[in-house]
């Protein structure tokens, strides 16, 4: 199976558990360098990206030896305050609806909750209230300063970090009133975000990014981030008119289509399956599924 091309060279800084104890720090590919004695004014990646200290990171990791070999991951930022996600952004979601509407002029929003994530490799917990758990492959974007009015001629300037989202949704919640979503977007652990942070550098980072979602090793979504309907640089200055933007914020960007909901007959998500998301420049984001214990 053809796979998206990564770059092994990108910095990666991951949120992970060992030992009873939770770390940040660098992630190689022979295991993770815990970083947090290092910087105890900084209790968490959160605050490592509200205070601008990802390159501090990067400097104090690079002579360091890997001081965990078995972790967990956990989600990436689990403590983050505000997550706002952009829904139906690219032109074949809007026509799945098939509600005959036009490209909407403005871009539909919604929030959810870092209680609604967890890491990579972990599974997505199905609760017994709805068997229609779906994925959404997504890149999600970290604001690294604060701003507001943003023109879309600055917006990139305003990211510090890049990082991968399954936005697990409960389809039928989404439905359970006229105008909101949040209900069926914010089960405990109905998604994922992760495995890491990747530090912004450059705008070839998002503009040549590739979205490809696989469940059980089957090509579901496969899409550009240049397609979107809103780009990412049109989310920022938007999302900036009506809030300040504040460091450790996180955008969820949009979905390709391709979601279980929209197959016939749709294919939701069940116990022992494994869904990946990945994004070249980025990496996978890898979950399986289980049902919740009660």
């Amino acid at each position: 199976m053809q796979r998206v091309s990564l770059e092994e060279e990108y910095l990666k800084f991951g949120t992970y558990s060992a030992d009873g104890e939770t770390h940040y720090g660098a992630i190689t590919e022979d295991g993770a360098v815990s970083l947090v004695a290092d910087f105890p004014q900084w209790p968490t990646l959160h605050d490592v990206v509200v205070a601008g200290g990802l390159e501090a990171l990067d400097v104090c990791a690079d002579n360091k030896a890997v001081t965990h070999t078995h972790f967990d991951f956990e989600m990436v930022m689990p403590n983050a305050r505000r997550i706002l996600c952009v829904g139906v952004n690219f032109p074949g979601r809007n026509a799945e609806y098939k509600d005959c509407s036009d490209q909407p002029q403005y871009m539909s929003l919604f929030p959810r909750f870092a209680s609604g994530f967890t890491g990579h490799n972990r599974p997505l917990i199905r609760p017994p209230e709805s068997p229609q758990l779906d994925y959404e492959g997504e890149v999600a974007i970290v604001i690294g300063k604060t701003g507001r009015r943003v023109s879309q001629e600055d917006a990139y300037d305003y990211i510090a970090a890049v990082t991968l989202c399954n936005e697990g949704t409960i389809r039928d919640w989404v439905r359970h009133a006229k105008f909101n979503v949040t209900q069926g977007k914010n089960w405990d652990k109905s998604g994922s975000m992760g495995p890491w942070l990747v530090p912004f550098k450059d705008a070839a980072q998002l503009d040549a990014a590739r979205i490809i979602t696989r469940v059980n090793g089957e090509v579901r979504q496969d899409d550009v981030l240049s397609r979107m309907m809103h780009s990412i640089r049109r989310e920022i200055e938007y999302i900036s008119t009506f809030m300040t933007l504040e460091p450790g914020d996180i955008i969820v960007t949009g979905t390709p289509t391709g979601s279980g909901a929209r197959l016939d007959p749709p294919q939701f998500l069940k116990p022992g399956d494994v869904v990946e998301i990945e994004v070249n420049g980025i990496g996978i984001l890898r979950n399986t599924i289980v049902d919740e214990r009660l």
